[in-house]
């Protein structure tokens, strides 16, 4: 039985749209953003800072946010190609996640690998022992949770809008039936979902704010 709980997860932050009031639930728990980089360069590179946005500015301003309304932070880095020489230790440090999870870049074919794939991620993509350096790194950040490939491929539910799940131990998102027609445990059988994976990776941790130490 997988544990459900409340995490908003934000990729690209836009303050002037983002509604703080969200903040102001209770039944808030954590809250995830994505910073790959903490040079404002390679953001612009890769796609996370457009323009006169400020991805670092805006990244801090939600971390007061759950400072002041006691939501756990915490903080998703893809590593590659781009941000593979980084060392993120201190900014790390700094923010204070409750979690910092760490992905290696993954392909899935359809959507960042393949003809017909909206986008391209094949030049982002990083080796293993690359990535294994990359941890080795930042070893000093006690909050750091690494997902390498291996561990991602398998260890993850995942929903589309027709209520499928997506098996992609294979490389792409193949869908099972939907669970409106077939029920959540037949279409289970080929969502690809390893709970022994899920459990090495990490995926059950205290995430309730109830149990949680708010502490910054």
């Amino acid at each position: 039985m997988v544990t459900k709980y409340f995490e908003i997860l934000i990729k690209s932050i836009n303050l002037s749209k983002f509604n703080y009031n969200v903040f102001a639930g209770k039944y808030l728990d954590i809250l995830a953003v994505s910073c790959d980089s903490f040079n404002p360069d390679v953001n612009e590179t890769i796609g996370r800072q457009q323009g006169n946005k400020n991805h670092l500015k805006s990244l801090r301003q939600v971390r007061e946010w759950c400072y002041q309304y006691k939501i756990a932070f915490k903080i998703n880095t893809v590593v590659n190609t781009y941000n593979l020489e980084e060392d993120m230790t201190e900014p790390i440090q700094e923010l204070n996640p409750c979690r910092w999870k760490v992905f290696q870049c993954l392909l899935i074919g359809g959507e960042n690998a393949g003809s017909d794939a909206l986008r391209h991620a094949e030049s982002f993509v990083v080796s293993d022992d690359d990535f294994r350096k990359f941890l080795a790194r930042h070893n000093p950040v006690s909050c750091l949770v690494p997902e390498s490939n291996d561990f991602m491929r398998n260890s993850y539910l995942i929903l589309d809008e027709y209520m499928r799940f997506l098996d992609c131990t294979k490389g792409n998102k193949d869908p099972s039936k939907s669970i409106l027609d077939v029920g959540v445990d037949n279409a289970l059988l080929f969502s690809g979902f390893d709970e022994k994976m899920f459990f090495k990776r990490g995926g059950k941790y205290v995430w309730s704010k109830a149990d949680l130490r708010l502490e910054w």
